[in-house]
């Protein structure tokens, strides 16, 4: 015997709540921002239309579904089951910080604040939250596949990401490490840099983005669903013992890169999530590939 389906829905604290946990009250929250030129009605306005479409999409959930939610903090001791369906309430960000839990789950992406957010990710309205979660379940339900990357590191510590996962210090200081890709008889090159991002289409619109116009590269840039990635060394370091021949590139799906630390501690962490992130010491070896896992988010 089958589950039902399970309701998975995904928040995020608010700014208000953020506020209200570090001074006390709405008083002395309002207090702190006015004294700063700064007023709290917009963030509590906010707050109530996230809760509002929290709300909303709960009570949208079919009654012979079970359901529960998780907050983003929490995502990395949640644990999804197979007959979940994901619903993400609040920003594109949170669809990505979400992604990298997941093993092929339908996503619905709930847009806490229409205008406000780009929606790239978080497509549609809390009114449509219903229609959405039934057709989730039906065969051929229509979703994006967006590709995803992964990072492996040579004790099989793994790591996904839907927009980018960053190699480097944790402070951004130099790196240093070998870079080369993950074939026989290929030369890594000794570099020396504030790190590598590595990321996918979707991550093309960020982070990513912004080194490729900074360096005006010719590289052509992936779509979200394209099942290539694209990669920058973050301001390499020129010296008799490091190079900076090698510091962008793009990868197949089925060619890897490969990174060997040479420093004492380097992290790897994906989407911005640095609290969920591996670390590497020195001789420690990571390769970087398109994953076979894809998000499947709901159109």
């Amino acid at each position: 015997m089958s589950l039902a389906p399970r309701a998975v829905l995904v928040h995020r604290t608010t700014e208000y709540e953020d506020l209200l946990a570090r001074h006390g009250t709405h008083g002395q929250a309002e207090f702190f921002l006015a004294s700063r030129g700064r007023g709290i009605d917009e963030v509590a306005q906010r707050h109530r239309r996230t809760r509002r479409a929290l709300a909303d999409v709960a009570a949208a959930v079919p009654l012979t579904w079970r359901q529960t939610r998780v907050e983003r903090a929490d995502l990395d001791r949640f644990l999804f089951a197979p007959e979940d369906v994901v619903t993400v309430v609040g920003q594109d960000g949170l669809v990505a910080n979400t992604a990298k839990y997941l093993t092929g789950q339908p996503v619905i992406g709930i847009d806490t604040d229409p205008g406000r957010n780009p929606g790239v990710l978080v497509r549609h309205r809390a009114e449509d939250a219903g229609r959405l979660l039934r057709a989730a379940v039906l065969p051929g339900s229509g979703t994006d596949e967006l590709t995803m990357v992964e990072a492996v590191s040579d004790d099989t510590q793994r790591l996904l990401a839907l927009n980018e996962i960053y190699l480097g210090r944790s402070g951004h200081q130099s790196a240093r490490y070998r870079l080369g890709p993950d074939s026989e008889g290929a030369e890594a090159e000794p570099q020396a840099s504030s790190g590598v991002l590595v990321g996918t289409g979707t991550g093309a619109t960020g982070w990513l983005r912004s080194l490729w116009q900074e360096r005006g590269s010719t590289l052509a840039l992936p779509g979200p669903a394209d099942p290539r990635l694209v990669w920058f060394v973050r301001e390499a370091w020129p010296s008799p013992a490091t190079g900076t021949t090698q510091v962008a590139g793009t990868l197949a799906r089925g060619q890897r890169l490969r990174i060997t630390v040479e420093s004492d501690r380097l992290v790897v962490f994906g989407d911005g999530m640095e609290a969920d992130a591996l670390e590497l010491t020195w001789g420690q070896s990571v390769r970087f590939g398109v994953c076979d896992t894809a998000l499947r988010l709901l159109v």
